[in-house]
C-alpha cells in the first residue's frame, strides 16, 4: 500500500494504517502523506519508511513507483485526504495501473463521481470506498437475515447519526478537521450530510439490500456564519415501497458518535447501536426478542468471518474498518493471480456515486423547502 495525506497531525490517516494492518495481509511501502514536501517527508520518516519512498506530492509517488519492478511497486494507493483531493489522486492511479481505496465521500462533485466510474470501469482495476461502517459482524448479520428473508418484506427504516463536535465554532480556532469541512471548497455541496449523512445513507442501503428512490430534506446550518449544513432530516422512501427517516447532526450537544438504525419487516425487526456494535437487537411476530452477538449463537457465515476473536471480546471501530481493508485485500490477491472472485464484500465505487446522488438530491430538496426529489 502506499498512502496519500494522513500525514503528521491527521487523524483518518492513522485509522487507515492500523485497520489495513490488522489481519497481516498489507504493508505500507510509501507515501505522498502531505501538500507540503518536506512534512510529507518528515511524515514518512517518522513512520520509518525508506527516505527514498517517502515522496513529495502525489504525482511523484506514481510516476516514481511504476518505473519500479512488478514485485516492489506499491500495489495500489489508500486516498485519505479532505474531499477535493479525493479525485486528482484517484483518477492518476488508475490511469498509471494501481488500484484505489478512497476515503468517503468519494469525490468533491457529482460530475467528479460520474468521471471516476468510467475510469474505474475502463481500467479494469479494484476500487473500494471505505464506509467501514458496514464492516462490523452483525451489520453483516442483518444484512444476511434480510437478504434470507427472516423479517419479510421490509416495511419502515429508521436511521440517525449525531455528532456534538461542532456545536461551537471550533473552525475559527486551530483546529484543522473543524475547517476544512466547513468550506465547501474542500468539502463539496454537503457538510454534516457529506461527512456523515451518507454514511447514514449508505448503512441502509447495505443492511435492507434496497435503494433510496427518493428523498424530501431539510438541512439545517446552526453556526455562525456556516455555509454547509450542520444538521438535517430526511424523509426517504424506499425502491420497495417502504417509508425511512434519517437523522444526522453535528450539533446535537452531548452526541459523541450515535450511528443506529431500526429496520421493520412483516416478520420481524432488527436495531444496531455503533456504539454498543456487538449486539444485534431481534423482535419477531411470533416468538421471543433475541440479542446476536459475535461468535454466538445461529449466525450467517457472513457475521462470523468478520469477527476475530471470542465471543465476549469487544470489537469495534477499528475492527470494522479493518474488515474492508480484508476483503479488498483478498479480492486484490485473487486478481493479482487472475482468478476471479463472486461479489467481493466492500463498498465499490458505485456506492460512491450513490453517496455523491444522496447528498446532491439532499441539497435540491432542501433548496425547494424539503420538496420530494428522486435520486435518479
Amino acid at each position: 500500500m502506499g498512502m496519500i495525506g494522513g500525514g503528521q497531525g491527521s487523524f483518518i490517516g492513522d485509522v487507515h494504517r492500523k485497520a489495513a494492518s490488522i489481519d497481516g495481509l498489507i504493508e505500507l511501502v510509501c507515501g505522498a502523506f502531505s501538500s507540503n514536501a518536506e512534512k510529507s517527508k518528515a511524515s514518512g520518516k517518522a513512520l520509518f519508511l525508506p527516505d527514498n519512498r517517502c515522496y513529495g506530492s502525489f504525482q511523484e509517488m506514481i510516476l516514481k513507483e511504476k518505473e519500479l519492478p512488478e514485485d516492489e511497486r506499491m500495489d495500489f494507493v489508500a486516498i485519505v485526504t479532505p474531499n477535493h483531493m479525493h479525485y486528482p489522486p484517484a483518477e492518476m492511479a488508475l490511469k498509471h495501473g494501481f488500484h484505489v481505496v478512497c476515503d468517503k465521500p468519494m469525490t468533491l462533485t457529482l460530475d467528479e463521481a460520474f468521471q471516476l466510474k468510467s475510469i474505474v470501469n475502463k481500467s479494469g482495476k479494484l476500487f473500494a470506498l471505505t464506509h467501514n461502517y458496514t464492516g462490523h459482524p452483525m451489520v453483516k448479520q442483518a444484512k444476511a437475515m434480510i437478504a434470507n428473508g427472516d423479517l419479510g418484506a421490509i416495511r419502515k427504516i429508521q436511521v440517525q447519526y449525531l455528532q456534538g463536535w461542532l456545536s461551537t465554532a471550533l473552525e475559527k480556532s486551530d483546529h484543522k478537521q473543524a475547517a476544512w469541512r466547513v468550506d465547501p471548497k474542500k468539502s463539496g455541496i454537503g457538510g454534516a450530510l457529506g461527512d456523515i449523512g451518507t454514511h447514514a445513507e449508505n448503512l441502509v442501503e447495505y443492511i435492507s439490500g434496497l435503494k433510496i428512490n427518493e428523498l424530501a430534506a431539510d438541512l439545517g446550518r446552526f453556526g455562525e456564519g456556516r455555509v454547509l449544513d450542520d444538521d438535517g432530516n430526511v424523509l426517504i422512501r424506499m425502491e420497495n415501497g417502504a417509508k425511512g427517516t434519517m437523522s444526522f447532526s453535528q450539533i446535537a450537544l452531548g452526541e459523541e458518535n450515535n450511528l443506529a438504525i431500526k429496520i421493520y419487516g412483516e416478520k420481524g425487526s432488527l436495531e444496531w447501536h455503533q456504539e454498543n456494535p456487538n449486539e444485534l437487537i431481534t423482535r419477531w411476530l411470533d416468538k421471543p426478542k433475541k440479542i446476536f452477538t459475535p461468535q454466538g449463537f445461529d449466525l450467517y457465515p457472513e457475521a462470523v468471518t468478520a469477527s476475530r476473536i471470542p465471543a465476549g471480546h469487544p470489537e469495534g471501530y477499528l475492527e470494522a474498518f479493518a474488515n474492508i481493508y480484508k476483503n479488498f485485500a483478498n479480492h486484490l490477491q485473487a486478481y493479482l493471480k487472475g482468478e476471479s472472485v463472486n461479489a467481493p464484500d466492500y463498498p465499490s465505487v458505485d456506492d460512491g456515486v450513490r453517496g455523491m446522488k444522496f447528498i446532491y438530491a439532499s441539497v435540491e430538496s432542501d433548496k425547494k423547502n424539503a420538496d420530494w426529489v428522486i435520486i435518479d
